[in-house]
C-alpha cells in the first residue's frame, strides 16, 4: 500500500469535484493536504469538506487556501504560504480549468483571454511554483482534457488553451528529471460533473456517453486513483499525457 505519511501535497481546485476525490484518495495514503479553492463561491463547500476530512483522518494535516490563480503573484502567494505552514512541498495535483463550447466566430476577446489565463496561464506558472518549491523526488500532474486528441468544433477555445500544457509538462518534466520528479498530464473524457452539463444539449450528452467503456461519461473515481499511481508507485512516468477516458478517444 502507498505511503506518503509526512509528504505534503497541495491541490488546486481539491474542495470539491475531481479534486475532492483526489484528496481523499492522498489522505488515505497518509499525505498532509493543502486544499485551494478559487473564490467566496467556493468557499463553504471547500472548508466543509476540508473538515469532514480531517475528522476522517485525523492523523493528516488539512489546510485550505484560497486565491484566483490567474496571476503569478497569486501562484507564488499560494506555494509560499504552503511551505511556511507545512515547512515542505512533495506533490502538486492542478485540476484548475474552464469549459467553454461556442462556434469560433462567437467567441469575444475577453473569453478568450479568461480561457488561456485559467487554462494556460495558471498551468504554466503553477508548474513554474513547482519547479521552486517541490522537494527532490516529488510529483506534478496536471488535469488536462482528452479533446486534446479529439477532431471537432465548439471547443476551439477550451481544447487551444489546455494544449500548450502538454508541452509545458514535457519540457519541465526534462528539467527537473535530474531531480527524480515526475511530471505528467492527465486528460479524462467528458466528466460527470456540474461543470459538464450546462454547456451542453441532452443531445450531446448521450452522444458522449455512447463514446465511452460502458455507455458512460468519465467519473472522478475513474481519474483519482490514476492520479494516486502516478505520485506514488507510476513515479518512473514522466513527461506524458495519459489519455483515461474510457475509450472516447486516443492519439
Amino acid at each position: 500500500m502507498a505511503n506518503l505519511s509526512g509528504k505534503v501535497a497541495i491541490i488546486t481546485g481539491g474542495g470539491k469535484n475531481l479534486g475532492a476525490e483526489i484528496a481523499k484518495q492522498l489522505a488515505g495514503t497518509g499525505a498532509n493536504l493543502a486544499l485551494h479553492y478559487n473564490s467566496n463561491g467556493s468557499k463553504e463547500e471547500s472548508v466543509a469538506f476540508g473538515n469532514e476530512l480531517q475528522q476522517q483522518f485525523p492523523e493528516i494535516q488539512v489546510k485550505l487556501y484560497q486565491g484566483n490563480l490567474t496571476t503569478e503573484a497569486a501562484v507564488e502567494k499560494l506555494f509560499g504560504d504552503v511551505k511556511k505552514d507545512f515547512g515542505r512541498i512533495d506533490i502538486v495535483i492542478n485540476t484548475v480549468g474552464k469549459v467553454l463550447k461556442k462556434p469560433i466566430t462567437d467567441v469575444t476577446e475577453a473569453e478568450y483571454d479568461e480561457m488561456f489565463a485559467v487554462n494556460s496561464k495558471c498551468a504554466f506558472f503553477v508548474l513554474k511554483a513547482s519547479a521552486k518549491y517541490v522537494e527532490d523526488g516529488g510529483s506534478v500532474v496536471t488535469i488536462v482534457t482528452a479533446l486534446l486528441a479529439a477532431f471537432t468544433g465548439f471547443y476551439t477555445s477550451y481544447a487551444g488553451s489546455k494544449a500548450p500544457v502538454e508541452h509545458f509538462t514535457r519540457g519541465v518534466s526534462k528539467e527537473l528529471q535530474s531531480r527524480l520528479i515526475n511530471v505528467n498530464s492527465v486528460a479524462p473524457g467528458p466528466m460527470d460533473t456540474p461543470f459538464f452539463y450546462p454547456q451542453e444539449s441532452p443531445e450531446a450528452v448521450a452522444y458522449h456517453k455512447s463514446q465511452g467503456l460502458g455507455g458512460r461519461l468519465t467519473d472522478i473515481k475513474d481519474i483519482a486513483p490514476l492520479v494516486k499511481f502516478l505520485v506514488t508507485e507510476g513515479k518512473w512516468i514522466t513527461g506524458q499525457t495519459i489519455f483515461a477516458n474510457g475509450g472516447y478517444t486516443t492519439r
